[in-house]
């Protein structure tokens, strides 16, 4: 298969894709796939647990035990591409979107250290665009990408073992258009639990009543010369605009799931007091400083990696881009809790926020209004 052919269409095949491909990034995945073309005597897990998971549309999580039922399994996951036009902001922003299972950021999967994970990735007919897979969680061949290159039309099917604990990104890297691919929207996460489950560094169990997973996306979205936002028939006909506002490193939108308040108001992440609530929080591309107004993390995994002990009490935790992290907290008071990026400008004014729901009895010794508000 040429790693030239990036569609089947031909308003794809001009100078705009020609540009796209980087011929170091390019060169690399040719390299990569000739380096893997030969076969190895295959590995023997016939006596290994097959376990097919439903996927579920983030902030929500497939149920999953915490720690591992017995021996090693093979995990089966599938993720069909979708590119779609979705509406990001309440003006009615949109863009065209890259998706895995359509929606952004991608389903979170959740597997045990060891367990052996399966994807089956279908790119249907109905899209423009060649794409493949890079899991950050995997060891060997562009963490996949040289294995799943797949055309409209096309699926394959990858397997790899889970050998680090820890919570990863994967996302989108077709040859040469790996940045354009990642912002818009191809991105999500796998959480890979330690066999025994999680533990606070001493060797107490830490046991989550809910786990949500935020996905945080910068959006490059173009503006016409009055400064509003452009539109466009097709995906391809948005790519050399958006890439002119991708190399300004300035994005014009930073949102949780895809879209400003998706998981404010009545999307809202929900808790009770006293409840465990264990929080991934991934960023491909960017930085980002996770924050929990009024509230903190009490185990943080910063980058993600539970081998490592947690930090402890956090107020703020730091998530490198190209990171999955992850936050442990136990609500103790009732109300609205924002989470936010806590770079401000991003959270109030591009996005990057969402809000806890948390539910239950108020503690006065925790917090109380001595003196309330009054006039001079």
């Amino acid at each position: 298969m040429s790693q030239f052919n990036l569609t089947r269409r031909s308003m794809l095949a001009g100078a705009a894709i020609a540009g796209a491909l980087g011929p170091l990034v390019t060169a690399t995945f040719a390299n990569a796939s000739e380096e893997v073309a030969p076969v190895t005597t295959p590995t023997d897990l016939s006596a290994l647990q097959r376990v097919k998971v439903d996927l579920v549309k983030p902030p929500f999580v497939h149920a999953h035990t915490q720690k591992a039922d017995g021996p090693p399994k093979i995990v089966e996951f599938t993720l069909t591409i979708k590119e779609q036009k979705m509406v990001i902001d309440d003006q009615g922003t949109q863009v065209h979107a890259m998706t895995f299972n359509g929606s952004v950021p991608g389903p979170l999967m959740v597997v045990h250290q060891n367990d052996y994970v399966e994807l089956t990735l279908i790119n249907p007919d109905t899209n423009e665009l060649q794409h493949n897979i890079d899991f950050h969680s995997a060891t060997g061949a562009l963490g996949g990408g040289a294995l799943t290159i797949v055309n409209p039309g096309e699926k394959a099917v990858l397997r790899f073992k889970a050998t680090k604990a820890g919570v990863f990104v994967y996302h989108c890297a077709p040859p040469g258009m790996v940045p354009w691919h990642v912002t818009a929207g191809m991105n999500g996460a796998i959480m890979v639990l330690p066999r025994d489950g999680l533990n606070d560094g001493h060797g107490n169990d830490l046991v989550y009543d809910k786990v949500y997973y935020v996905g945080e996306q910068d959006f490059y979205v173009p503006r016409d010369e009055a400064g509003n936002f452009k539109t466009y028939d097709s995906v391809g006909d948005s790519y050399d605009d958006t890439l002119k506002v991708m190399r300004t490193l300035t994005p014009s939108h930073i949102v949780f799931n895809g879209a400003v308040g998706a998981l404010t108001g009545e999307n809202a992440l929900t808790a009770a007091v006293g409840e465990k609530v264990l929080i991934v929080h991934s960023q491909a591309n960017r930085d980002t400083r996770p924050h929990l107004i009024g509230g903190h993390g009490d185990y943080v995994w910063a980058t993600g990696k539970f081998r490592n002990p947690p930090d402890v009490d956090q107020e703020t935790w730091f998530i490198p881009g190209g990171t999955a992290g992850a936050a442990f907290y136990t609500f103790e008071q009732p109300g609205i809790y924002a989470y936010v990026n806590h770079n401000l400008i991003e959270a109030f004014e591009l996005g990057a926020a969402a809000h806890f729901k948390v539910t239950g009895d108020w503690n006065n010794d925790l917090m109380t209004a001595v003196v309330s508000p009054t006039g001079s």
